[in-house]
């Protein structure tokens, strides 16, 4: 039985998938989409609490890692968080913004699905899943053809191939490195992927130390010890110690930075906590240094009071103010600046909300994500080596890279 031609076959019905179906399908290509799992958009459906953090107010290349940092500004300048808002308002969805421009959708995540999916109706597009796909293949001769897609439910040919499979984090959805194995397949090199926007691991006997302070919250801010090779990043939010290490917003946006130290020579740094920013530590304490009260009371009036005295104890700042000497001083206030942590490694990609690293940059094309040496072949989302921060970033990406690749196929 011959295969049917299609104009675009796009593997993947995440966020990019979808959004990049819709939008080849508007322009009048025929669309076929495929994807391995039963009911599509799950984590578009569990994003942000179930509201999706669709995107953010303030987005720049300066937001997304990536071993080449520039490839984003293309995309993203052509399809703003304005255009993915319009498409919201021109639906009726309302959204909302939150802290840190982050943006939300008022009702619920399925509202964003639905839109996509009635998009990718309207446009034509021809969506089969669930769907396991066995070899792809380049093909020549007939006009136009240049791919054949075989899976379980049939075989096509197509004259673009578009890769949305994402990345490898959240493995209970359905993950999987087929991405790039299929980049590998076509000569493109892969960057390693690792777990990103992450909790981090801690080390047998500082996790022992840190064991009584499981629970609770501080807010700080993090960032990396000096790094010439890896970027910088400082993130004012909370830090949550748990039982099996750290966590909270401030600890997810570092992990990526700390696990892109991976990448460079040299060892890894640890990770900084700064539990005053805005302070100088030494400064407020100099202030106070006649104080009888126990250093731990006094960083209560700072800090959560539970967390204060467990934080003392760990670093045996146990005495009063007056009875510390100048080098002790010195010690609590950089200590408070600058609380050094070495993380053992991360949780793991079950507990990762996106993956670093992924499809090299350097193969494809800024301006439409086309491989540069295989005409026709597209690589969208999280598949690319480019990873967003929490807080909407991610999503922008793959509404931005689909936009772009819808308009060229």
């Amino acid at each position: 039985m011959s295969a049917v031609f299609f104009d675009v076959i796009i593997l993947g019905a995440g966020a990019a998938g979808l959004f990049c179906a819709a939008e080849a399908g508007a322009r009048g290509r025929r669309v076929l989409l495929l994807d391995h799992a039963s009911r599509l958009g799950e984590r578009i459906r569990i994003s942000g609490g179930g509201r999706c953090n669709f995107s953010n107010r303030d987005v720049s290349a300066e937001n997304y890692l990536s071993q080449n940092p520039h490839f984003c500004r293309s995309a993203l300048a052509r399809f703003t968080p304005a255009d993915f808002i319009a498409r919201l308002e021109r639906r009726g969805i309302p959204w909302r913004e939150r802290e840190h421009g982050r943006l939300f959708c008022e009702r619920t995540a399925q509202d964003v699905t639905d839109m996509l999916l009635d998009a990718c109706e309207t446009a034509g597009v021809e969506r089969i899943h669930p769907c396991v796909v066995d070899s792809v293949a380049r093909r020549s001769g007939a006009a136009g053809v240049r791919f054949e897609v075989v899976t379980d439910r049939g075989r096509w040919r197509c004259a673009a191939l578009v890769v949305a499979t994402g990345g490898v984090a959240v493995p209970k959805l359905g993950a999987s490195p087929f991405g790039y194995r299929l980049a590998e397949q076509f000569g493109i090199a892969v960057v390693p992927p690792k777990a990103a926007l992450v909790p981090l691991a801690l080390p047998p006997d500082v996790l022992s130390a840190l064991k009584p302070l499981s629970g609770v919250s501080v807010a700080a801010e993090t960032h990396l010890q000096g790094h010439r090779r890896v970027p910088g990043g400082r993130f004012r939010e909370d830090v949550l110690v748990t039982h099996r290490g750290l966590s909270g917003p401030a600890i997810l946006q570092i992990s990526s930075y700390w696990q892109m130290q991976d990448y460079a020579a040299g060892p890894r740094r640890p990770l900084r906590i700064d539990l005053l920013p805005d302070t100088d530590a030494h400064e407020w304490l100099q202030a106070q240094v006649r104080s009888k009260a126990l250093l731990a009371n006094v960083l209560a009036e700072r800090l959560p009071r539970r967390f204060a005295h467990e934080w003392c104890a760990l670093h045996g700042f146990t005495k009063p103010l007056n009875e510390l000497a100048r080098r002790d001083l010195i010690a609590v206030a950089q200590a408070l600046n600058g609380w050094e942590i070495m993380p053992s490694g991360t949780l793991g990609y079950a507990k990762a909300e996106v993956t670093l690293g992924g499809v090299d940059t350097r193969a494809l094309s800024s301006q439409n994500l086309e491989a540069k040496a295989v005409p026709g072949l597209f690589f969208i989302g999280e598949v690319v080596d480019v990873t967003g921060w929490l807080g909407g970033y991610n999503f922008q990406w793959a509404w931005a890279s689909g936009w772009a690749a819808g308009q060229a196929v």
